[in-house]
């Protein structure tokens, strides 16, 4: 259910909507490179945040990769944001960082990760999400991860278009 923005999330209200990908890679030193396709949903419900959907899937298949349901909060009056994320692999992140307003930009970096006891190895250490508006309409998403077994590199990018 998506409601007026919160005034708070003025300087993020480039963000807002539905978004889906035209291209989405990874890679990682230990697999091989792999194409995705994404929705992502950033809705506001009335409060200084928003609620935020991420479902991947296979590009061709159709099947499952990954999930991601969090908040995108920003502390009133200023740029600062903390963004909670419960991944479906069994782990929770916790980020913080700034916007940019003027070049529409979004820079997050871990503060805090939990894990579950029975989650696969490697162990994430550290995430790194860059969100940058390039075009009206265009959307960039790169994550870096850094896990006990592989410094901090590249992981994810994509670039989406907004549906609504």
């Amino acid at each position: 259910m998506a409601g007026q923005l919160h005034e708070a999330l003025s300087p993020i209200s480039w963000l807002a909507g539905r978004w889906v990908t035209e291209d989405g890679h990874g890679c990682f030193p230990n697999i091989p490179e792999f194409q995705y396709h994404e929705e992502l949903e950033f809705t506001c419900i009335g409060q200084p945040m928003f609620n935020y959907i991420s479902i991947s899937k296979h590009p061709e298949k159709g099947t499952p990769m990954h999930q991601e349901r969090g908040f995108l909060r920003i502390k009133p009056g200023t740029n600062d944001l903390a963004f909670l994320v419960s991944h479906n692999f069994g782990l929770t992140s916790h980020e913080e960082g700034q916007c940019d307003v003027e070049k529409k930009e979004i820079k997050l970096t871990t503060v805090n990760i939990a894990r579950m006891s029975f989650a696969k190895p490697p162990v994430v250490k550290k995430f790194v999400r860059e969100i940058r508006l390039v075009a009206p309409n265009k959307l960039q998403v790169v994550l870096y991860m850094e896990t006990d077994n592989t410094p901090l590199c590249e992981h994810l990018k994509a670039v989406y278009s907004k549906l609504e």
